[in-house]
């Protein structure tokens, strides 16, 4: 089955009591009984909804993968992943990744007795010469956020396998209509559903998908016994957003580009970060594990004094300054201050991330308005 066709009919069935052809809406938080420990397969909503259940079948099929979990965020389900783990563990992460991630990794869960590992994960013997018999998780992000970093997804897969640990890979900025870690050798995918999954930011939502029969049942244990489910409201909103998906992604590729190309030419822009360019150093690797290049883009300003830089992200007319990313309209995020204030800075330059570094979200409005505001902007 192609993927447009897919991504609409992906756990839709009509609903069995009046043939709905959209999932309801079960707004309920408990279920009645026949008798003690007999019932339609649901008993209370925290472990069990049925429509989270219908978008859970989606999120696994949208990534070829055979079981899905919802969660109340991204970070939830970034979170429900490191629960995998125990004091004494070993995690290698990405030293380029959203500061919401290193955040959780640094102020929580360090303090329970977890290490974490920040490598170039770009190139994957950097990933090989970090891995110790306390190594239990990898966690790549490509493209990263916000430098747009690309990492050989089967190559660490590979690796991983090799060193039998869990490897997880972020698919946020790429979305299930460009990539498919499941099928590159990843054990696990997390998504913000927050960002082109339900594609109109107006939810907050968390996903994993994953293969294995035992994962899923840690996973879900986790879920359950934790607590940090999405109401059925947010499922169906997600749910409504992934039908169109395909078309979105579409858009968001094509203005992308254009963008790109057009920042990439101007006298006061600095360097421009996006894989589509075939100058990126991941370009090639994109290529091959992905089938366009998205609609992320971060660029530099040559001026990168503070009352430039503010000057450009407060001009903007059709570009919302906002964090998120995903929707249909179009953001300008400052990371340093935003999305990743809560990485030291010191480490944010170790890493390449500047303070002049802006962040475009680039939306599916006309291309040329979007392009006529950067132009006013910038100068």
């Amino acid at each position: 089955m192609k993927i447009g066709t897919k991504l609409i009919h992906a756990g839709a069935e009509p609903d069995p009591s009046t043939g709905a052809i959209m999932t309801p809406i079960y707004q309920t938080s408990t279920y009645v009984q026949e008798a003690p420990g007999v019932n339609k397969g649901f008993e209370y909503a925290r472990s069990q909804n049925p429509t989270r259940k219908a978008l859970e079948e989606a999120l696994a099929i949208i990534e070829n993968g055979k079981f899905g979990l919802a969660f109340s965020s991204g970070v939830a389900a970034t979170d429900a992943v490191i629960k995998l783990l125990v004091p004494g563990d070993e995690v290698i992460a990405a030293s380029d990744m959203y500061g919401g991630t290193y955040r959780l990794f640094t102020k929580i869960f360090e303090k329970f007795g977890i290490r974490f590992v920040y490598v170039d994960t770009t190139d994957p013997s950097n990933i090989e010469k970090a891995i110790t018999p306390a190594t239990k998780l990898i966690w790549l992000e490509t493209p990263t956020n916000p430098l747009m970093n690309i990492t050989d997804i089967a190559a660490v897969a590979a690796i991983s396998k090799k060193a039998k640990t869990i490897l997880c890979v972020d698919n946020t900025f790429a979305s299930p209509y460009l990539q498919n870690p499941l099928d590159l050798g990843a054990d696990l995918v997390m998504h913000s559903s927050t960002k082109y999954l339900g594609g109109h930011s107006d939810v907050i939502q968390g996903a994993l998908v994953m293969n294995d029969p035992a994962l899923r049942e840690q996973l879900y244990f986790i879920q359950k016994s934790c607590g940090a489910v999405p109401g059925p409201m947010d499922c169906f909103l997600v749910l409504r957003g992934i039908k169109t998906l395909h078309v979105r992604m579409k858009e968001h590729c094509l203005n992308g580009a254009k963008i790109a190309v057009w920042l990439k030419q101007q006298p006061k822009v600095g360097k421009v970060y996006w894989p589509g360019f075939e100058d990126h150093p991941g370009h090639a690797i994109a290529k091959t594990q992905m089938r366009d290049f998205g609609g992320m883009i971060s660029f530099e300003l040559k001026d990168e004094s503070d009352a430039e830089l503010k000057r450009v992200l407060s001009s903007t007319k059709v570009f919302a300054l906002a964090e998120s990313l995903g929707g249909v309209e179009s953001l300008i995020n400052h990371p340093a201050s935003m999305t990743h204030a809560s990485i030291p800075r010191d480490e944010r330059i170790k890493n390449g991330l500047k303070d002049s570094l802006i962040r475009l979200s680039v939306g599916i409005e006309d291309a040329d308005d979007l392009i006529e505001d950067l132009r006013q902007a910038i100068g």
